[in-house]
């Protein structure tokens, strides 16, 4: 049944690619796959394979990738991805020495793959599991190891229906969960070779933090003028959607001694001008336009590219993290890093990290307007609040860190 699946997958894949330009460079760039390994594989070398859905789970086995990398230079890395939002942004990244499309889990896929590369291990990150892939390493004796994942009581593994596609769970050597109830759900099916780590995601935002980038736009926005009596309060929001934005763009309209940051989760036209249209009355300034000059005397700056919010977070003193009233929240660790309190919508209960915001107290929910409300004037209140509350988003993280080293000592290299 997984096979036939597969197969009919293909065939949608194929038809739909004929339409959808993110489909058609996923069904281009598996095909040419093969291809491309052929081409540029080192038959003398050793390659440890690291597999990746998209963006976040790279992001999550990047911490591991470059460790080893630094430990054993006599590996080579084979980085791969399904997605084009991983492919796309990821296809230059110079931690790894091959990167590629993986082709679709046919069996002749997998063979052809597998015998173009014959890697010596291969990691397979968070929520990954290929059928024919791994029941093809594990016949072959190549070690293959689950990092970051996280199970929970309704995926298909545990329920009736699925205990024979949970065959597939045998073919790792170990996991190594995020978390107690990963463990107990494995044990609960007779697999043993667990072991609990944590999340790599947490090395990677202190990671992120140490290499932070300087942005000399930034200090000069959020920078006291000559004529103020005090520096103004900095609220961030990251990752914002339009539900996000009809939040808290009322407010800070409302709070003009707050400087405000968006960095939208989409930054097409259309949606800049519709975020320009709710900021009534303020001096907006777009980080592509801006200069150190120009932004002195602005009151809100719309960040209207990728890559740079993970070191704007410095800069706030609350931040926003989007998403929480739609599919689920984005990262919150980036921000809570920073040591600075986190602020999401509802649909956050499948994200461990904001779980563990809320439980110390960094972190905090919302489901309306009013709720928002009501949090921020706790901190227009209390001047000391923020500060206080980022304390223990920053500890959190500390204390969540040290996933890459304790994989790393315990695989067999």
């Amino acid at each position: 049944m997984y096979n036939l699946g597969i197969y009919l997958y293909l065939l949608g894949v194929a038809i739909t690619s004929l339409f959808n330009e993110k489909v058609r460079k996923m069904w281009r760039g598996e095909r040419a796959a093969i291809a491309y390994l052929h081409q540029h594989v080192d038959p003398k070398a050793k390659y440890v394979w690291f597999h990746a859905a998209s963006l976040g789970e790279f992001e999550q086995g990047r911490p591991l990738m470059e460790q080893l990398r630094r430990q054993y230079p006599e590996y080579k890395i084979l980085l791969t991805f399904f997605s084009p939002s991983g492919y796309e942004v990821r296809k230059n990244y110079e931690g790894a020495d091959l990167i590629c499309y993986l082709p679709l889990d046919t069996i002749t896929n997998a063979r052809r793959f597998l015998r173009a590369i014959r890697p010596v291990m291969a990691f397979f990150i968070k929520y990954e599991f290929w059928y024919n892939y791994l029941h093809i390493l594990k016949h072959r004796g190549v070690p293959v190891y689950s990092i970051s994942s996280i199970f929970r009581p309704g995926q298909i593994f545990f329920r009736w229906y699925g205990r024979q596609y949970a065959h597939v769970l045998r073919c790792f050597t170990r996991f190594y969960v995020q978390n107690e109830v990963s463990r107990e759900l494995l044990a609960g099916i007779g697999i043993t070779d667990v072991t609990i780590v944590g999340d790599t995601r947490f090395d990677r935002v202190l990671q992120i933090k140490a290499d932070a980038k300087q942005l000399p736009v930034l200090d000069a926005f959020v920078r006291q003028s000559s004529s103020a009596s005090q520096s103004p309060r900095v609220f961030i929001a990251g990752s914002s959607w339009q539900p996000d934005e009809d939040i808290f763009i009322p407010w800070c309209n409302e709070h003009p001694q707050w400087k405000l940051i968006i960095a939208p989760h989409v930054i097409s036209e259309e949606h800049l001008a519709q975020i320009e249209g709710k900021l009534k009355g303020r001096k907006v300034v777009r980080y592509t336009d801006a200069t150190e000059e120009n932004v002195r005397g602005a009151e809100v700056l719309i960040i209207n590219c990728f890559g740079l919010l993970s070191s704007i977070y410095r800069y706030a003193d609350v931040t926003y993290v989007g998403g929480g009233f739609g599919v689920g929240i984005h990262s919150t660790v980036e921000a809570a890093v920073w040591d600075v309190p986190v602020i999401f919508g509802p649909n956050n209960q499948r994200f461990r990290e904001a779980q563990g915001l809320k439980a110390c107290g960094g972190g905090m929910e919302i489901a309306t307007a009013d709720d928002f409300r009501r949090i921020m004037q706790g901190f227009v209140d209390e001047p000391t609040l923020a500060r206080e509350l980022g304390e223990k988003a920053g500890q959190y993280v500390k204390q969540m860190t040290g996933a890459t080293a304790r994989i790393l000592s315990d695989v067999n290299l």
